[in-house]
């Protein structure tokens, strides 16, 4: 009852030394300075809890903000790059709230450096206004013991900041945030606290570690591609690796390249709501694999928490019903358009936004399916469609009256059906991380062309590893783009952040 009514409004706030802010031309020097300050300020926040749970008494609360990273400018001058980030387009001050600068350090130095370079300019280094919530002070993974927080006699929200839904949101990368006036414009599409709660997310949906994530992704909808992908990445472990350094599996099961066994022999009791596996490259340019399950809500979590990790690239692999007679079970569908009943996505990318096909990620997927299945032009066309791919939230659609969806389905050109790939696309749009999708007709309800149980079980075991090895491929073809190349300005509003 103690921690229901509090009276501590009088006591002062204690909070690390003040930071002087810093100064850097040398990206490599500002994230350093970066992570020293996350460091010291997490750990302020850590070792307050840690002792106000043995003592179990207040003598103020505590406080310890996100570092954060700046620029100035004023110029108007043009930037020649051939990027389509890493500068901005008007004078002004830039600004981005800071969180896991360790975990984020490839990606800082190079969004930093390509600012130093194009504006001749250095950045600042300081602490910002943000708090960091108890939460996401402590280091992933950590345990913290019930009677700890129990010998605590008032709520820990009178004595330390925790996360604050009502600014956690998406409004940068939405392009619906404005600036108060005097205010500086946002630097990177998400804050420190938005990441931090992904990241959060993220452990907690795949059993994985975020360290473990890749900026090739493919998501599918069936174990039937896991079970293939892990077999597939153990063989490259158990060959040496081939250009891959490690697998991991949910729980954070390693195995090692050269190694045909993982290093422990740690299991999972249960999988995750969406398991996920990472073949791991330096610098994070290997594939992670996501089994999102079914339905358009899975793929908008996902998707919205693994956004914060910039990936490159991400893929839809999957099944769905074919729409048209002339296709057989088993042909791929190659989507190069969206219609979007989800409805998940309503609220934040409003349907009447387009959602185009990326030329780069169309002819990857294309020339993967050529490569895997041998057949070359004209010839692709017997196994491939490109077209529209409608996308709905309602798995029994075929229960209603179908004079409605039916036409609707018609009148958009749709080719195939399914409950995932316009979301992935969408919030891939939303995001600014090049998107596509490459599907697998397993039914034709249309049509009263259903598998049978015998029917299934050979569909399963010869399209399921071909596809998946189009998947990769088409991955591999993408990593090897240069990033101007894959990262276009096609993805890009009237108003974007420097930050990829």
């Amino acid at each position: 009852m103690n921690k229901r009514i509090s009276s501590l409004s009088a006591l002062s706030v204690a909070t690390p030394d003040a930071f002087e802010p810093q100064t850097f031309d040398d990206p490599a020097a500002a994230v350093g300075a970066l992570s020293a300050l996350y460091e010291r300020n997490t750990k302020f926040l850590v070792d307050a809890f840690t002792e106000l749970g043995r003592t179990g008494t207040p003598i103020s609360r505590y406080r310890a903000c996100y570092p954060q990273v700046s620029i100035e400018t004023s110029s108007f001058s043009h930037v020649d790059s051939r990027l389509s980030y890493g500068y901005v387009s008007a004078p002004g001050v830039y600004t981005t709230t800071v969180t896991r600068p360790e975990l984020f350090r490839h990606y800082l130095k190079e969004q930093l450096g390509l600012l130093i370079r194009s504006h001749g300019i250095g950045v600042t280094v300081s602490e910002s206004a943000t708090p960091i919530p108890l939460h996401f002070a402590f280091k992933e993974g950590a345990y913290v013991e019930a009677a700890m927080a129990e010998n605590i006699d008032v709520p820990l929200r009178d004595l330390f900041d925790t996360p604050d839904l009502t600014t956690t949101d998406d409004e940068i990368a939405n392009g619906s945030y404005e600036p108060g006036p005097g205010e500086p414009s946002p630097l990177a599409p998400f804050t420190a606290q938005r990441i931090d709660y992904s990241l959060a997310r993220l452990s907690h949906y795949t059993a994985t570690s975020a360290t473990h994530f890749q900026n090739f992704v493919l998501f599918t909808n069936y174990q039937f591609y896991v079970d293939e992908f892990c077999a597939w990445a153990r063989q490259q472990m158990a060959e040496g690796g081939n250009g891959y350094t490690f697998f991991v599996e949910p729980g954070n099961i390693i195995t090692p390249a050269g190694s045909d066994k993982p290093e422990s022999d740690l299991t999972l009791a249960r999988l995750p709501q969406m398991p996920a596996y990472h073949l791991k490259k330096k610098g994070h340019g290997g594939i992670t694999l996501v089994n999102i399950g079914v339905g358009p809500s899975n793929a908008k979590t996902i998707t919205d928490h693994i956004a914060v990790l910039r990936p490159h690239a991400w893929l839809m692999l999957g099944h769905c019903a074919g729409l048209r007679n002339s296709q057989t079970l088993g042909d791929y569908v190659l989507a190069h358009a969206y219609v979007r009943e989800d409805h998940v996505l309503d609220d934040d990318l409003p349907v009447w936004v387009p959602i185009p096909a990326l030329a780069e990620v169309q002819v990857a997927m294309q020339d993967a399916v050529a490569e895997i299945t041998g057949y070359e032009g004209y010839d692709l066309k017997r196994i491939m469609r490109t077209g529209t791919v409608a996308t709905i939230d309602n798995r029994n659609w075929e229960l209603r009256d179908q004079r409605g969806p039916v036409k609707r389905l018609s009148q958009s050109r749709a080719i195939a059906l399914d409950m995932e790939s316009a979301t992935v696309a969408a919030n891939g749009f939303r995001f600014r991380v090049p998107y596509g999708t490459l599907l697998c007709v397993s039914d034709k309800p249309l049509h009263g062309e259903l598998k049978l149980p015998g029917m299934a079980t050979a569909f399963y075991k010869t399209q399921v590893s071909q596809h998946l090895q189009i998947g990769i491929l088409a991955l591999q073809k993408l990593a090897a783009m240069p990033k101007e190349k894959l990262h276009s300005r096609k993805l890009r509003s009237f108003f974007e952040t420097a930050f990829q």
